[in-house]
């Protein structure tokens, strides 16, 4: 199909996973009975015969299309069918990166981590999801010709194993029998699922019968085989399925190393063996019964080791949690004050504690000693332990599994696991106990298990399509640059964030593993651009010729010697430097070094807390070394329209109770306001600041009541109107909203506040003076009348405001016809130019003096109001006031 012309307008469009199988092709058939009007996206397959029987037959019957030819902005409906998992629709990412997206899903796969949330979700563990969604077509009495119920039936028909496999049910027979009542054609499906096997597959399921070999594994026998290819193998899961039948096989992993990647297939009939499982931890999905993954960058030997770590943990784990636990538990109760619980990590050489609820053993937190040490450095020895412990943790009960003990401590990376018991805390299981008990097993840890794993990704993909291809190019030539002076360098920070967010972002901050100043300095000589170096914070600004800015820094470790002080610049690692930043969301990096180019580096989590539309703080000292991080967590929970979680919460009320923005200068505390004043919805961050009281926390003036709401919204709507009529200035937004902000107070408490927040003395008097200028100026508009007034009055009682004046005035007044006259001034009369001059006036035998002024001021009202339009008429009226003088 050609991709080419206008795109096709789709307000609902279907689509299943990467490599579909027939049970994905026929589920999107039947959605399309579900849901008509909607476009069928096909997400492409590797198995020959399906692709073969998708050329020849469906693409004519059902009309399927390619994602590039749909206009991605016209989608409003997003139906993913036979799979929710995130990683198995990279097709229709950039649907996926919408927040106005709403998502329906169909699935008979078990929940992953990395399902995509759905408005409606239908899942159910049947054998096939064809049958699903053919059930909700017999609900809703669905018409269907004997095409469509045979492309349908070989779906189910191929899932279910032709109804052998131990995961089908009642419901799969009747679909079956419902669609072989509207004309399923059980020889067509026949035909397709009785594949005959061709010479080269006959000689791979040769290789993989000489190679299988049968292992006992914790008591139950597991057969594993391997292949090599140096191209991919067709139907190498049908080549599987054979090989199971041929020699009547419980358990087969087959691992296939075709070209650059490890086919990985799982087939099961032992209840003690989860091949979906098994492929999951693998990056792959399927069922119980039959699964399968893709594995790249690794070599047959080690996904091989790997798959036998995995093996033995799941298989029938002998170790449980309660042979393993330390008990009793070592814990400190929420009311102890931090001095006392680091007294007890420093004499039993503990790293963390689970801390309990007073006067019992209920677990309510972790606290790590690495935060308890900093809070004594910072005066905080009496705080509660509540006030610091992290909220967001795992436990476990004693007959828990060891495979469950890994995910915990070694994927989700949580130090310290306590051990519940009828809601008490019963022993706890280090990451030191872990690994002590893995070092003894014959089976090393598995790789999918390894925090390295879930944190690095390659978005070389989203780059060239969310970035103008000169960045790309000069974000590779930094890298290849970086490099040759032995250095590695990175891009971080928000334009990461807004990267993944496909939010447009082309302030780019790069971080430096070496010297960055050298570097910024080499990278702008080779894009004639200049340097300014900051030696004191090791950083430097690269400045274009068309004044195009990029930030470079030395990979650094900032601490703080005391509560909301300035930080202090050590060098370390990329890692670090991302540690001392304010959110995990912020806490990105994408490598730009040649070799890694484009791999995602998230040490903290910040993919998981983007899908779930989080700010968070990546530790509980986080506010207390910078207070103003709660100005910034409230800009960046309204803008991209997320929630402040709960453990972020509970960190902000408790720096506010220890008075922190006490010990803030005025000025960093102003300019995180004026970047809040820059967003494109001021009104609802400090609507959220107050909700928090931390606008009082700043200062007891600071309020919003009813009216200074009322009138910061329409603030933000003429500022909106401003900007659009594309004329200069530009709106300075704090200069503006502070008009608001400070309506109805008296002079001395708005000069009060401005003091507080460190405003310079010169834009202390100008606000004070716009403000007297604002109120005489609002008076003579509250007598304006029209048709009795004259627009040149509204002129001349606008003429010598600031621009923020006006469009205060603008928002203020209740009356169209003066918000009318107030955007023709804006727009065309302070840009208005008299046809006359002072010359023409001498001309006409006026002394020079007063009156030149007075004159020249008459006829421009009259031009104003369409009195004196041109040249002409201004002379003959100048003519006639110089003559009356």
């Amino acid at each position: 199909m050609s991709t080419k012309g206008k795109k096709i307008q789709a307000h609902t469009v279907i689509t299943g996973h990467a490599n579909a199988d027939f049970d994905a092709l026929a589920a999107m058939v039947a959605a399309a009975k579900l849901y008509p009007g909607a476009v069928l996206i096909f997400p492409g397959t590797q198995e020959k015969d399906l692709r073969n029987f998708y050329i020849q037959s469906t693409i004519y019957l059902f009309n399927f299309r390619n994602f590039k030819e749909i206009d991605q902005d016209a989608v409003e409906l997003l139906v993913l069918v036979d799979t929710r998992q995130r990683s198995r629709v990279p097709h229709v990412e950039p649907l996926l990166n919408r927040s106005d997206i709403e998502i329906h899903s169909y699935d008979h796969h078990p929940d992953s981590d990395e399902d995509v949330p759905a408005v409606r979700e239908v899942v159910k563990s049947w054998g096939s999801t064809t049958s699903i969604l053919v059930h909700e077509m017999m609900r809703q009495e669905c018409e269907i010709n004997s095409e469509e119920a045979t492309v349908l039936g070989l779906g189910i028909f191929e899932d279910t194993g032709s109804f052998t496999f131990n995961s089908t049910v009642p419901e799969d027979f009747e679909a079956a029998s419902w669609l072989r009542g509207r004309g399923m054609d059980l020889n067509v499906i026949s035909d397709l699922l009785s594949r005959e096997l061709s010479a080269q597959q006959i000689a791979i399921l040769g290789e993989l019968l000489e190679s299988a070999t049968t292992h006992d594994i914790n008591g139950v026998e597991v057969v594993i085989t391997q292949m090599s290819a140096d191209h991919y193998v067709n139907d190498f899961a049908l080549l599987i399925h054979k090989l199971v039948d041929m020699e009547n096989i419980r358990v087969l992993f087959a691992l296939g190393r075709m070209g650059d990647r490890i086919h990985l297939v799982g087939r099961s009939r032992s209840p003690d063996v989860d091949a979906g499982q098994i492929c999951s931890s693998f990056g792959g999905g399927g069922h119980p019964y039959a699964a399968s993954a893709t594995i790249k960058d690794k070599t047959l030997a080690e996904t091989r080791d790997d798959l036998f770590a995995l093996l033995y943990s799941l298989i029938n784990p002998q170790l449980v949690v309660n042979s393993i636990m330390s008990r009793p538990a070592v814990v400190v109760e929420d009311t102890s004050p931090m001095r006392d619980a680091v007294e007890i990590m420093t004499r039993y050489g503990f790293k963390g504690l689970p801390v309990v609820r007073e006067g019992g053993m209920e677990c309510v937190g972790l606290l790590e000693h690495a935060v308890a040490d900093k809070a004594l450095a910072h005066q905080l020895g009496e705080q509660p332990v509540s006030d610091y412990m992290g909220t967001r943790f795992a436990t476990v009960p004693p007959d828990t599994d060891l495979y469950k003990v890994m995910e915990i401590i070694l994927g989700k990376r949580q130090r310290l696991l306590p051990v519940i018991k009828n809601d008490q805390v019963v022993g706890i299981i280090t990451k030191t106990d872990l690994l002590n008990l893995l070092i003894e097993e014959p089976a090393r840890i598995p790789e999918s298990l390894k925090p390295e794993r879930n944190r690095e990704r390659s978005i070389v993909s989203v780059m060239r399509e969310r970035l103008p291809r000169p960045l790309v190019e000069m974000l590779r030539g930094a890298g290849e640059l970086a490099q040759s002076l032995g250095y590695g360098v990175y891009a971080v920070g928000g334009f990461v964030r807004d990267l993944l967010l496909a939010r447009p972002n082309m302030d780019l901050d790069l971080v430096v593993e070496g010297d960055g100043i050298a570097f910024a300095r080499a990278f702008a000589e080779q894009h004639n651009a200049r340097v300014k170096a900051h030696h004191k914070f090791k950083t430097a600004v690269v400045i274009f010729p068309d004044n195009t800015r990029i930030d470079v820094a030395t990979a650094r470790l900032e601490y703080y010697e005391r509560p909301a002080a300035l930080p202090t610049v050590q060098l370390s690692s990329i890692k670090m430097d991302l540690y001392r930043r304010d959110f995990t969301v912020n806490a990105l990096a994408v490598n730009l070094t040649p070799g890694s180019f484009g791999t995602l580096v998230d040490f903290f989590g910040a993919q998981r807390d983007i899908k779930g539309r989080n700010i968070r703080v990546l530790h509980s000292l986080s506010f207390v070394e910078d207070p103003t991080r709660i100005l910034r967590a409230v800009r960046f929970e309204r803008r991209f329209e997320f929630q402040i979680g709960g453990q972020t919460l509970r960190l902000i009320k408790n720096a506010l109770q220890l008075n922190l923005f006490n010990r803030l200068s005025g000025a960093r505390i102003f300019h995180e306001l004026q970047l809040i004043m820059e967003e494109e919805h001021p009104t609802d961050c400090l609507k959220r600041l107050q909700e928090l009281k931390v606008l009082q926390a700043i200062h007891p003036l600071f309020q919003l009541t009813a009216k200074r709401i009322d009138i910061l919204e329409e603030l933000e709507k003429v500022r909106t109107l401003y900007t659009l009529l594309y004329v200069e200035p530009p709106v300075t937004g704090w200069k503006l909203f502070f008009q608001g902000l400070t309506m109805n107070m008296e002079r001395n408490e708005a000069a009060q506040l401005l003091r507080r927040l460190g405003v310079a003395p010169r834009e202390e008097r100008e606000h004070l003076s716009t403000r007297e200028m604002v109120g005489k100026a609002l008076g003579k508009l509250m007598q304006w009348r029209e048709g009795v007034s004259r627009p040149s009055d509204i002129y001349f009682a606008l003429e010598r405001l600031p621009l923020e004046g006006v469009l205060f005035l603008m928002a203020k007044s209740r009356k169209d016809a003066v918000r009318k006259h107030i955007s023709q001034y804006l727009t065309t009369w302070r840009f208005h130019t008299l046809e006359v001059s002072g010359t023409d006036l001498k001309q006409l035998g006026l002394s020079p003096g007063p009156d030149y002024t007075r004159i020249l001021r008459r006829i421009l009202a009259a031009a104003i109001d369409g009195e004196a339009p041109g040249r002409e008429d201004q002379l003959a009226m100048a003519a006639r006031l110089v003559k009356m003088r």
